[in-house]
């Protein structure tokens, strides 16, 4: 098995700020700073308050990120009683009494902006997606400069696909947040750099650093940078924000495996080796950089170590067909037959119709000698696969071996028709033809065996050579 280096084994840490707003109950939040008053400043309340779905947040929810705390927003009246009744039924996550309460206070108010905003929370907390757009669409119509306002629609409209989602987002970076502002602005350049990353990489890296320069301490928007850097093969630019991300955060799993990517790419082996033994002693429960870290360890050709290593990460994850797929791909590599045509075995248990898997396990029959059983596997391969091509040559050897030459013959034809003959196969076939007395085409094969081994094949083309001469006797 050659060195592969794959993406998609981090669990990115950032996916979660991307989806998690510093956005609250606006009417709640202005109740207890009309309650305050005399402080003459908003004091945040930390009460558990409702907790919706689907990547929208309270800002009065105790989230798994950062402490978080009611959002304050400056009216000229108090809000309504139905109003803040709402509010505490939602807060109860009694949605059901809450909603009419909503709907009673916008049916008397419709350019109330405020209960618009919190119809939308309720509606996405009962992930109620449409309703919940529309309502916040209401709250921006009837007050566009709310921070949260545009957070959230540009939020919901990012989960629902809408290209719109740019635009509101983009509305809330240029917006001051109600409270936190530094931590709120971060979520929304965060959450546009998020939907511009496919399109507009620059512009979703220049997000990046507008919110790491807001929250200079937060490892999270560096990441993300780095992430994309890395996915757009700037590797020297990447490994600079991962080396930030491991100054501010020494402990994260994310930014050591991307700079060992890195190092893996430019082939820096030991440079990797040591980054990820870091993270392994730090994090021996974190799959994803046991596997890594094999990884390294089998492009470093020590097969033994790198096993152990795809085995724990095996160990920590047994969902995961990929690794296994993997291990049992370096038990080929490293000679360790058996242990791979175990593990081939297990992985068809559970997924009899993958052409592939039963290529691999034939190949590995093939190195055991295996013949009739491989030629077994193989048939099963192009029967489930039949543009398999590699396959078809495999077979032929299979088939070759146990003397079925007709076997050989099609299965030769086939892979001709995908891909080009190389000296074995011409061997393969001209080995078929002379078993079956056809010494007319037996002679061709072995001439153009021949004429394109080249050295590379002592044995049989010291084979060919001696066929030839007893095919061709002297007149």
């Amino acid at each position: 098995m050659g060195h592969r280096v794959r993406m998609d084994v981090r669990r990115i840490a950032v996916a979660a700020a991307l989806s998690v707003a510093t956005v609250g109950l606006l009417s709640y939040a202005y109740a207890a700073d009309v309650q305050d008053q005399s402080a003459a400043q908003s004091s945040p309340r930390n009460s558990d308050s409702t907790q919706p779905s689907q990547g929208e947040s309270s800002s009065s929810r105790k989230g798994n990120r950062k402490a978080t705390h009611h959002t304050t927003v400056a009216e000229e009246e108090a809000p309504a009683p139905d109003l803040t009744k709402a509010e505490d039924l939602i807060q109860k996550k009694n949605y059901a009494e809450a909603e009419p309460l909503l709907h009673k206070v916008i049916e008397q108010d419709p350019s109330n902006y405020v209960a618009w905003f919190d119809l939308g929370f309720l509606q996405n907390a009962l992930g109620k997606t449409d309703d919940s757009i529309a309502a916040y669409r209401k709250s921006v119509e009837a007050k566009p400069d709310v921070f949260e306002s545009n957070l959230n629609l540009g939020l919901q409209l990012a989960k629902s696909g809408n290209p719109d989602a740019e635009k509101f987002l983009r509305a809330a970076t240029q917006l001051t947040p109600t409270s936190h502002a530094a931590e709120g602005r971060t979520r929304a350049w965060l959450s546009l750099a998020h939907i511009t990353e496919a399109t507009r990489p620059d512009e979703a890296l220049a997000a990046y650093r507008q919110a790491a320069a807001l929250q200079p301490k937060d490892p999270e928007p560096r990441l993300a940078a780095g992430l994309l850097l890395e996915k757009h093969n700037k590797f020297s630019d990447a490994e600079q924000e991962y080396k930030q991300v491991l100054m501010l955060d020494p402990s994260s799993v994310d930014a050591a495996i991307g700079l060992a990517n890195i190092y893996m790419r430019g082939r820096q082996l030991p440079e990797a080796e040591t980054q990820l033994r870091k993270v392994v002693a730090a994090h021996p429960d974190q799959a994803g950089a046991h596997v890594q870290m094999g990884r390294v360890l089998e492009a470093e050709g020590k097969n033994d170590e790198a096993i152990a290593e795809l085995q724990v990460g095996a160990k920590l994850t047994p969902g995961d067909v990929t690794l296994q797929r993997e291990l049992a791909d370096l038990y080929v590599t490293a000679g360790k037959t058996d242990n791979a045509e175990k593990a081939y075995r297990a992985l068809l248990t559970d997924h009899p119709q993958d052409a592939e898997l039963h290529q691999s396990l034939g190949q590995t029959l093939l190195r055991q000698k295996q013949f009739a059983k491989a030629q077994e596997e193989l048939l099963a391969a192009v029967k489930l696969k039949p543009d398999l091509s590699s396959a078809y040559g495999d077979l032929a050897f299979a088939a070759s071996e146990n003397k079925d030459y007709g076997l050989t013959l099609k299965a030769l034809d086939a892979r001709a028709k995908a891909l080009p003959e190389i000296p074995i196969t011409y061997f393969l076939r001209a080995s078929a033809y002379d078993h079956l007395r056809d010494v007319k085409k037996a002679v061709a094969s072995y001439q153009l065996f021949l004429q394109t081994a080249n050295g590379k094949y002592p044995d049989q083309e010291w084979q060919a050579k001696h066929r030839l001469i007893a095919l061709q006797p002297k007149k």
